[in-house]
């Protein structure tokens, strides 16, 4: 089956939006500040601190994707979008105030109100977040916004990443399913998180390095996290586009159509 040219547009976009500059571009062009400047001052071992905190805020994530998320109603999608971004901001604000030292309460904050609006990017693309695998892939979407400094180009496209995820997704569905009491600890959870965090974390550690620069205060902690938002909220327009093209189409012919274009 042949897409239609207004499904073929709409896949353009979405390969334009996944594949768009990542976060630290978007920091360089607002600050003209490299994100290696702000390296230089973190703290030491801040890479362990920074996947702790990440999955941290993912576990946090995970419960509402798990408990809340199937019960949230849409809001208008420039409200949601113009209502988190505010949120966010302001959470980011007191992180430029205070520095670093705040993140470890900040970033949940600011994962949950992400995951939020990519709730109401996902319904608003058709998806049904009744279904357990719905929710679980507005989780997915914090894995597609940074990769893992051990990639290589052929291992950071798209469709590798989610094939990536796809097992740990797949089983984590099936036991929130089959168990009626769910352990947010479980092995088959954390396994999920871990997977999710090792690229998430990479996208914070550069939040993290842009917060630390000197000239960054309040006013520049409330930009960042809105570059924040915005660039996952992004990934999840591009990513739920996708898969309302895969339940019309199937996914290869989609997969197929997005790499020749």
């Amino acid at each position: 089956m042949l897409l239609s040219q207004d499904d073929i547009n709409d896949l353009k976009n979405a390969k334009y939006l996944l594949e768009s500059p990542g976060l630290a571009a978007k920091i360089v062009n607002t600050f003209g500040a490299p994100i290696e400047k702000g390296m230089e001052y973190l703290p030491e071992r801040w890479e362990k601190k920074v996947t702790s905190l990440s999955e941290s805020a993912l576990k946090s994530g995970l419960e509402l994707a798990i408990h809340t998320l199937q019960f949230k109603a849409l809001q208008t999608q420039e409200y949601s979008n113009i209502f988190h971004k505010f949120c966010v901001a302001a959470s980011g604000s007191v992180g430029g105030a205070f520095g670093l030292s705040t993140l470890a309460l900040e970033l949940p904050i600011t994962t949950t109100l992400m995951l939020r609006s990519i709730a109401d990017i996902a319904q608003s693309e058709g998806e049904n977040l009744e279904d357990v695998e719905s929710r679980l892939a507005c989780l997915e979407v914090f894995a597609l916004g940074g990769t893992q400094r051990a990639d290589d180009c052929s291992e950071t496209g798209y469709y590798v990443i989610r094939a990536s995820l796809s097992n740990a997704i797949a089983n984590a569905s099936r036991y929130i399913v089959q168990t009626s009491i769910i352990d947010d600890t479980a092995p088959i959870l954390l396994k999920l998180i871990a997977n999710i965090a090792s690229r998430f974390g990479v996208v914070v550690s550069e939040k993290m390095a842009a917060t630390a620069l000197p000239i960054i205060g309040a006013a520049g902690g409330a930009l960042i996290n809105t570059l924040f938002m915005d660039h996952f909220q992004s990934m999840a327009r591009g990513h739920f586009i996708v898969r309302r093209l895969e339940r019309t189409y199937g996914q290869k012919i989609v997969q197929e159509a997005y790499e020749l274009l």
